[in-house]
C-alpha cells in the first residue's frame, strides 16, 4: 500500500516552519520503527536553516492506515519563539494530510513496444541502409522515445529503455506537482482545534493525550484570543 502525505505549514510564520522540521523527523522515526518505508517526492525549504515550510512523502507499507490514524491533521507545539522573543503566541500549529491518491507511474518493460527503423542523418551506408534505430513506446502512458545513438540496435534498445523510464517518471512527477499546487489552497489556513498530536518545549517533547477537551477548549480560546495573522 502506498500513500501520499504532506507535511505544511500552511503558509504560517516561521515558528511553524520550524515545528513542520521537528514533525518530520519524529515521523520518519517512527516509520521506520512500523517497517514504512518513505520518499521524499517534493520539499520547500523554509526561510530560515533547518526550518521547512512544506514536504510531500510517499509512504509504503502494510500498517500505512493504521499508521496514518495518529498523524493526519492538525499538531500543536507550546513553546515560546526562538525567532520573536517578545512575540506573546504560544500555541504554534501546522498540518499533515493525505493527499488524493494519484496513481504512481508504474514501469515494466513488458509495456513496451519496440519499433525498429533506419537511422536518420549522416552515418555512412549502414546507418542508411540497417534498421538500427529504436522507437520505445510506453503503452500505459503513451510516451515515446527515439533512440539512434549506436549502430548497434541492441545497444539501441537498451538506451531507449533507460530513456523512456526517465521520462514516464518525469510526466508522473510534473503531474504530482501540479496536483500539489492544486491542493495548496486547502493548506493556507491549517485547521485549529483538537490536534492530533502535541509537543511543548525546546525539546520537542510529546504530550500525553488529556482525554477531556474541556482544559483543551480554554487554553484554545485564550490563544486565539491573542492570534493575529499567521502570516505577519
Amino acid at each position: 500500500m502506498e500513500k501520499l502525505i504532506q507535511i505544511t505549514s500552511g503558509r504560517g510564520p516561521l515558528e511553524c516552519q520550524w515545528v513542520v522540521a521537528k514533525v518530520l523527523k519524529i515521523l520518519l522515526e517512527e516509520a521506520t520503527q512500523n517497517k514504512i518505508e518513505y520518499e521524499i517526492i517534493h520539499r520547500e525549504n523554509g526561510d530560515e536553516n533547518l526550518t521547512l515550510k512544506s514536504i510531500t512523502l510517499l509512504l509504503k507499507g502494510k500498517e500505512i492506515a493504521e499508521f496514518l490514524k495518529s498523524w493526519v491533521g492538525s499538531i500543536c507545539w507550546t513553546g515560546k519563539s526562538a525567532f520573536r522573543k517578545l512575540h506573546k503566541r504560544s500555541n504554534w500549529f501546522i498540518g499533515v494530510f493525505e493527499l488524493e491518491n494519484l496513481e504512481k507511474a508504474g514501469f515494466n518493460e513488458k509495456d513496451i513496444r519496440f519499433q525498429t527503423t533506419r537511422s536518420q542523418g549522416s552515418g555512412g551506408q549502414n546507418v542508411n541502409k540497417v534498421n538500427t534505430a529504436v522507437r520505445a513506446t510506453h503503452i500505459p502512458s503513451g510516451e515515446s522515445v527515439f533512440v539512434q545513438d549506436s549502430r548497434s540496435q541492441l545497444e539501441n534498445k537498451k538506451l531507449s529503455i533507460v530513456r523512456l523510464k526517465e521520462k514516464v517518471l518525469s510526466v508522473y512527477l510534473q503531474q504530482l506537482e501540479k496536483k500539489m499546487k492544486e491542493t495548496w489552497n486547502t493548506h493556507l489556513q491549517v485547521q485549529r482545534g483538537n490536534p492530533v498530536r502535541s509537543f511543548s518545549g525546546t525539546d520537542f517533547k510529546k504530550n500525553y493525550e488529556n482525554k477531556s477537551f474541556k482544559k483543551q477548549r480554554n487554553a484554545l480560546k485564550n490563544e486565539l484570543k491573542n492570534y493575529r495573522n499567521d502570516l505577519n
